[in-house]
């Protein structure tokens, strides 16, 4: 069902970003096809502009005197949109139009710079004769050019807007997250808490009940330890949501409580290389105990799980100037290299009985909590894994 609902969202995002991307070809290709139809246009304009200056430069002063140019004048007063450059045969301006206000007289740089880019790249409209020749170099009109501009401005408008839509919709979606979380653990915490008072009432009762029989008393005294881990887990439970209190922890120390307690329940095929904490100088972070020791735990059980009950189980603590490193490593099954990040997403298990949030509440805490990383550091099938944990060194 998890596997369904993944594939249908990424469907769907797949779906949606094919008709964007369809969306902003066809607006680029109509733009461009437009811009297209307009050059063909200003083209024509300025072929027709060259030809009312061709009449009226090759005009003899007999036809200046009985022909009526009022048409010709007009047509070259009306340009007031394209760019327009008069230049002789050495290459010398002569006139120039729309270029704003700067004057070819002056701005000498700038009118031989463009007057290169456009001998370069253009055929020039030639007017004259043999004896005397000018020819007219053009631009395309600045509306042409934003028209052709336009789609990819609006594609960077789309592309900001769905950004920001995604991020909106991201923090939206985990505070939502936030809040069921809280919720759940919070509840769970008072859910757990009437069986835990209850246990402990029968513990009690048994001990007293049976104080002579030395069995039952260890065996009470166990089922006391669980107990009061119980307690312990609904404790952490009732943390979520609230702010932690951080404090100084020989991180040695910590981890040899961790081993006690789960080697005695793990099977005796599986050993336990931890560091011996009374031969090595104690490495202090600040970490929150009661959800530290949750991560621990965590890790530990995944890598009994791992093992299948046989292996080994080890722990490593590395440091440098910024952080405190600790690697825990199992000889089990390992992690593809594909699910390195799922593994930390809530739901993902590979067990058939699980709600798949172990590793996704370890992340938050340390992240959220302690400051710190939580990450695949390697992993080989049938080779083992090492979690990492970063925390920051005091």
């Amino acid at each position: 069902m998890k596997r369904i609902k993944l594939y249908e969202r990424t469907r769907w995002r797949f779906t949606l970003i094919i008709i964007a991307l369809l969306v902003v070809a066809t607006s680029i290709y109509y733009t461009n096809s437009v811009a297209y139809r307009l050059k063909l246009d200003e083209q024509k304009n300025v072929e027709l502009w060259a030809d009312a200056q061709k009449k009226m430069f090759m005009a003899t002063d007999k036809e200046y005197e009985y022909c009526d140019f009022t048409l010709h004048s007009m047509i070259l007063e009306n340009n007031t949109d394209i760019p327009v450059i008069v230049a002789d045969e050495n290459m010398n301006i002569i006139e120039t139009r729309n270029y704003g206000d700067k004057d070819f007289q002056i701005d000498t740089i700038f009118f031989k710079a463009e007057l290169n880019d456009l001998s370069e790249n253009q055929t020039p409209i030639i007017i004259g004769d043999e004896t005397y020749k000018n020819y007219i170099y053009y631009r395309q009109s600045t509306i042409i050019t934003n028209l052709e501009w336009f789609p990819y401005f609006q594609f960077a408008i789309l592309g900001i807007l769905l950004m920001i839509s995604y991020f909106t919709f991201s923090f939206n979606r985990q505070s939502e997250q936030e809040r069921v979380w809280v919720g759940m653990a919070k509840e769970t915490a008072h859910q757990l808490g009437t069986p835990i008072s209850s246990l402990m009432g029968w513990i009690e009762n048994l001990k007293l009940s049976y104080s002579d029989n030395e069995d039952l008393k260890m065996i009470a005294e166990e089922m006391n330890v669980d107990v009061e881990l119980l307690k312990l887990v609904a404790d952490r439970f009732s943390k979520i949501g609230t702010s932690p209190k951080l404090e100084p922890i020989n991180i040695y120390n910590n981890l040899q409580k961790h081993c006690n307690y789960i080697s005695q329940r793990a099977s005796r095929r599986i050993t336990f290389d931890f560091p011996d904490e009374k031969k090595l100088n104690p490495i202090i972070v600040n970490i929150n105990p009661l959800l530290f020791d949750w991560v621990i735990e965590n890790l530990l059980k995944n890598a009994l799980d791992a093992l299948e009950g046989t292996g080994e189980i080890t722990a490593q603590i590395k440091e440098d100037q910024q952080f405190v490193f600790i690697d825990i490593s199992d000889t089990g099954k390992g992690i593809p290299r594909n699910k390195f990040k799922s593994v930390f997403l809530p739901g993902y298990s590979t067990k058939k009985r699980g709600w798949g949030l172990g590793l996704s509440l370890c992340k938050r805490i340390i992240e959220k909590y302690h400051n710190g990383k939580i990450f695949v550091l390697n992993s080989s099938e049938e080779k083992g894994t090492t979690f990492r944990i970063q925390l920051p060194h005091i």
